[in-house]
């Protein structure tokens, strides 16, 4: 799951950009980043032991 989740968050970070390359609102990139993030830091906690 934690694979699953990394890969997201790539792929949500790499929308991101994009969306900040085609001068998309500053509110639609900041959510795409901000879920981005949530994905890596869930990816990243699923690894630690319970």
């Amino acid at each position: 799951m934690s694979i699953v989740l990394l890969a997201l968050a790539g792929i949500l970070f790499g929308g991101a950009w994009s969306l900040q390359q085609q001068e998309r609102s500053k509110v639609a990139v900041a959510i795409v980043g901000l879920l981005g993030v949530l994905s890596l830091v869930g990816g990243i906690l699923w690894m630690f032991p319970k």
